[in-house]
């Protein structure tokens, strides 16, 4: 149901381009943004498509959300939007002002796979092959399991336990 949803949000969201400053990565394919024409609204939670960066709790997680976070964070870019997931995240891509589309070099560095669809090899099918041939990040390790594989297996991560001084 969930991708169905996902699915016709696709298609019934108009596609057209923010522009605005990265303030927040919540992991390796999820950042928050500052939209240029709002800077006093709440950032926006976007999901960068064409992507799947392994889980946060998963290994390679913290080594991807680190590397975006290294390489986008408090940065001006562009995110040709694409609609809004069943999660209530925008989808899109996501450019630096030159025009480096960040998932290709998630990819191309290792931190992230190209997504599949339907037994496709994703956009970025290319950087994950030239990757894997140099065992670039994640492709070093021949057992890393695809973030869609761990999350079939083991569900969303965790949110962290928060202490509390009492119990009960």
């Amino acid at each position: 149901m969930r991708a169905a949803f996902a699915a016709l949000a696709l298609l019934a969201w108009p596609a057209h381009a923010l522009t605005g400053i990265v303030t927040h990565v919540s992991d390796g394919d999820t950042i928050w943004l500052r939209p240029d024409d709002a800077p006093q609204r709440k950032p926006l939670k976007l999901r960068v498509v064409g992507i799947d960066a392994p889980e946060r709790c998963q290994p390679g997680g913290a080594e991807a959300t680190a590397a975006l976070k290294a390489y986008v964070l408090r940065r001006h870019v562009s995110v040709p939007t694409r609609g809004v997931d069943a999660h209530g995240r925008l989808l899109g891509g996501l450019f630096l002002d030159d025009g480096s589309d960040v998932a290709a070099w998630m990819v191309a560095n290792g931190h992230a796979w190209s997504a599949r669809w339907h037994r496709r090899p994703g956009p970025y099918a290319a950087q994950e092959r030239a990757a894997r041939e140099r065992r670039a990040g994640l492709f070093a390790d021949a057992a890393a399991i695809e973030p869609w594989v761990f999350r079939k297996a083991h569900g969303p991560c965790e949110a962290p336990l928060r202490s509390s001084s009492s119990s009960g």
